[in-house]
């Protein structure tokens, strides 16, 4: 497993770091996302034999959010 933390702006309330946290989650690969509007990031648990980490970006980006950094975690497990 992998883990990565992903800086994100455009958030605009709590509403949308769930609905970040949720089309996250349903990706196939991704063990769990918590995604924290206060500190406008998200952590990301993944298997990077089952989805690459700029397909998670592009998830994130779809609606019109934006990734402005990432720090790469390595994983536990």
């Amino acid at each position: 497993m992998k883990s990565t933390i992903l800086k994100i702006e455009g958030m605009n309330c709590d509403a949308c770091a769930n609905t970040i946290k949720s089309l996250v989650e349903r990706e196939p690969g991704v063990q769990v996302a918590s995604v924290s509007f206060a500190d406008r990031e998200a952590r990301v648990l993944y298997d990077p034999r089952s989805i690459e980490e700029e397909l998670i970006v592009a998830v994130i980006q779809k609606p019109g959010f934006r990734v402005v950094g990432r720090v790469s975690v390595e994983g536990k497990g």
